[in-house]
């Protein structure tokens, strides 16, 4: 949601579709030995003394004010409903991401508590209705556009928060760590992922029947704006394509006024029409970055589908766990065999738009075949984390997730949901899960 750049050579020069297509296929995956490890931590942002009251602008205002003047080796960006992302620098193991990113978290921590406000690992807020926070162009143009498909698009922008885990793109060569194989699995793991790491069943109060409300709304904003490529041997190739058919957001102005948001007009068409005005290659990279898929190759990976996590530290689990089973060749392979059966429930169809990910939002690891890819890919992962050099307390992390939650079926949204159904104040103990101060209002429905 924040804006980086795509990595598309910035220029004022018009871009034919040939050169569109060139510069996709050329920067979206720059294969090699994977070295580098990067994640994106969003938070939502709540009062501490009680998280079910909205934290007025002014305030919000304040808070990140003071922390503009915090020194952070992390990119901190604030998205358009006012939640808070930390962005690392890329990582030459996961204990210096480790490192990096928990130093930054608990600078930022130390100044919101002085303004009584608080981090919360949430994948989407259960109580608070969408509100912007920012007012600039880009967020007013890209709410117009989704607003044509419904409310989820104001719920994705204002009310949800992630882990988003980057990994490099692979070899070009085949085998465990070849381009072609992790981005396969990226789309096949990401469905456990999904299921494994579910933290979002409640929205304005009640639970909406599904473990991962977040990935509700992705699926519920279109396959043209969040949807994968279809998965096929040539992922430069589906990409490009992908790229070139989606929906253009919309089409900037220099100057003050509101930015255009065309109907039906994808960047293909835009470059053979060459209206309202030519395409630049500028206007390429932008389009490139309001594209929300499960899975986008930036030159390396970014798996968008990890639902922020409860607690302190609960971040570092899909963490180590991705990393290990990426960039370990014993573990990448374990995890592939693991999740290639999953294939056969896409029913050809593109992530999330198909069951296997569907299934994955709605009812997490209680699905059988799911709940036996996450056993062995968390026994993968615990068992390839020492070979990365993981510390003590980090592969301890990633057991004590196996034993309460993958061994049982269960994911952070089941404590959610227990805690919903008591009614009561407090915290289940260990989980640093809020509890729902809502009470039961009958069968759980969809919002």
């Amino acid at each position: 949601m924040s804006d980086p750049s795509s990595g598309c050579a910035p220029s004022c020069a018009a871009v034919t579709e040939a050169e569109a297509e060139a510069l996709i296929r050329g920067i979206c995956f720059k294969t090699g030995p994977p070295r580098r490890l990067g994640v994106e931590v969003e938070w939502l942002v709540h009062e501490s003394r009680d998280p079910r009251l909205p934290v007025s602008r002014e305030r919000l205002e304040a808070a990140y004010a003071a922390l503009r003047e915090v020194p952070l080796r992390s990119a901190l960006t604030v998205e358009p409903g006012g939640q808070l992302e930390l962005s690392s620098p890329p990582a030459a193991s996961l204990t210096e991401c480790l490192t990096t990113v928990s130093a930054d978290l608990d600078a930022v921590r130390a100044v919101l508590r002085r303004d009584g406000l608080t981090l919360a690992g949430m994948g989407h807020d259960p109580w608070q209705t969408p509100r912007r926070f920012l007012r600039q162009p880009r967020y007013d143009a890209m709410e117009a556009a989704l607003d044509r498909t419904g409310a989820a698009g104001r719920f994705m922008m204002c009310t949800s928060a992630s882990v988003q885990v980057c990994v490099d793109a692979g070899h070009e060569e085949p085998g465990p760590l070849g381009h072609v194989r992790r981005w396969w699995m990226a789309h096949l793991l990401g469905a456990v992922l999904v299921a494994v790491f579910a933290n979002s069943p409640v929205s304005a109060g009640r639970p909406t029947g599904w473990l991962s409300t977040r990935q509700l709304r992705w699926a519920q904003i279109g396959a043209g704006r969040a949807g994968a490529p279809v998965l096929d041997a040539d992922p430069r190739a589906a990409w490009a394509r992908h790229v070139l058919d989606a929906p253009v957001m919309c089409v900037r102005r220099d100057d003050d006024g509101p930015w255009e948001v065309p109907e039906d007009l994808s960047f293909r068409h835009w470059t053979r029409r060459g209206a309202p005005r030519a395409p630049t290659h500028d206007d390429l990279d932008y389009h490139v970055t309001t594209l929300f898929p499960p899975v986008r190759p930036r030159g390396h990976l970014e798996l968008r589908m990890i639902d922020a996590q409860p607690g302190e530290h609960g971040w570092t689990v899909p963490l180590a766990v991705t990393a290990a089973l990426f960039d370990d060749a014993e573990a990448a392979e374990t995890a592939y065999r693991a999740v290639k059966p999953l294939a056969e429930r896409t029913r050809g169809l593109a992530a999330p738009h198909n069951p296997l990910w569907r299934d994955a939002a709605r009812v997490g690891p209680a699905d059988p075949e799911l709940r036996e890819a996450a056993a062995v890919c968390f026994a993968a992962a615990l068992d390839a984390l020492p070979r990365l050099g993981a510390a003590t307390a980090v592969v301890d992390r990633v057991a004590a997730f196996r034993d309460r939650y993958v061994a049982r079926g269960r994911c952070p949204a089941d404590d959610v949901l227990d805690a919903w159904r008591a009614g009561h104040d407090g915290r289940p103990e260990g989980s640093g899960a809020p509890l729902l101060t809502t009470h039961p209002h009958g069968k759980d429905t969809p919002s």
